[in-house]
């Protein structure tokens, strides 16, 4: 997956910022400009892979935090501007997708929507939820500056992701329906192959520098944002599924009990 591209645009005075990005994208070095929440010093858990040749090494600080999403109490969006009552969260631009399995369950899941879930039905069953750029990358349209996924403010079956609002209405889990990019955030794995032939998986938290140099010119992000640092349970708890997904059972599981086994200490 390519980096960032960030071209700046003005509505109502205030200039917001347009972004692309892939789960893989490759970190560029960007100037924090806002204090982060989390220590400098952080910790690190590796944890080898009982089915493949595969280390996983795990953020535990960011792990054992108690972040939350904020979707609609307090997020301010990832524009240039503070945007609250736009509530785009982190949907203001187009997800890349990561591979042909990726495009094939999000496409399969649009295709069961309609206009009463769904603001943009006609608009994705008539042109397609995909675009795709010149170097081959796929993201998911945008429409009026933001996901073509994305419910605005006032229709009628509420703001917010039509996937994943459908997916909680089927009791489904939302990382069934959505892109990976999306079921993901805020947590962020980069595969690396190490020179003994085995592979690295990282997991930390999703941070500006990993959405290429446009990230520096973001209002907020919220894995910096103290306000979002409240929840009721850590992230390994609140983010179990999303973990699972990624590494598998037997990995989460000897990762929550090094952390649940931390936690008592």
């Amino acid at each position: 997956m390519g980096g960032a591209t960030i071209s700046p645009r003005q509505r109502g005075g205030v200039s917001f910022a347009r972004a692309r990005t892939g789960l893989a994208a490759i970190a560029r070095a960007v100037t924090r400009t806002r204090k982060a929440t989390l220590p400098r010093l952080r910790e690190w858990v590796s944890i080898d892979d009982p089915n493949e040749a595969r280390r996983w090494m795990f953020d535990v600080t960011f792990l054992s935090s108690n972040w939350e999403c904020l979707y609609g109490r307090g997020c301010q969006g990832v524009l240039t501007g503070a945007a609250p009552e736009l509530q785009q969260g982190c949907c203001s631009y187009g997800a890349h997708f990561t591979d042909d399995a990726d495009v094939e369950r999000v496409t399969d899941a649009a295709a069961r929507l309609d206009s009463s879930t769904w603001q943009f039905a006609g608009e994705g069953h008539e042109r397609g939820i995909m675009e795709v750029d010149s170097d081959g990358t796929r993201s998911t349209r945008l429409v009026d500056d933001a996901c073509i996924f994305l419910n605005r403010p006032g229709f009628a079956a509420g703001p917010g992701c039509a996937l994943h609002l459908n997916a909680l209405a089927d009791g489904i889990p939302a990382l069934e329906v959505k892109p990976d990019v999306c079921w993901q955030l805020p947590l962020r794995r980069e595969d690396t192959d190490a020179a003994d032939g085995t592979v690295l998986s990282t997991v930390t938290q999703w941070e500006r520098k990993h959405w290429g140099d446009g990230g520096a010119e973001f209002h907020w992000w919220c894995t910096e944002a103290p306000e979002a640092f409240g929840g009721a349970s850590a992230v390994y708890q609140s983010m179990r599924e999303e973990l699972r997904a990624m590494a598998g059972d037997e990995v989460l599981a000897a990762l929550a009990s090094y952390l649940d086994g931390k936690s008592q200490r």
